[in-house]
């Protein structure tokens, strides 16, 4: 995971190193998704959340798309 200070700054670290720009998330957006995924690690019953749970956690952080999508086929 890389953490860039703008969308402008992501591209051109992106094109300087041959990469695609892949969808990006904010701070807030991805501290939910960490407090959300991993919220549950510490008890019993603590497992991984199933591809429709993943759909809807993503979608509540407007993360939406193929990309994000566990079962759409990735090109």
């Amino acid at each position: 995971m890389l953490l860039f200070r703008s969308e402008e700054t992501a591209a051109k670290w992106c094109g300087a190193h041959g990469f695609p720009v892949r969808p990006l998330i904010t701070l807030e957006q991805l501290w939910f998704l960490a407090t959300t995924w991993y919220g549950n690690r510490l008890t019993v019953d603590s497992r991984r959340p199933a591809p429709e749970e993943m759909v809807e956690i993503f979608g509540g952080i407007g993360l939406e798309g193929a990309f994000w999508d566990p079962k759409a086929e990735q090109g």
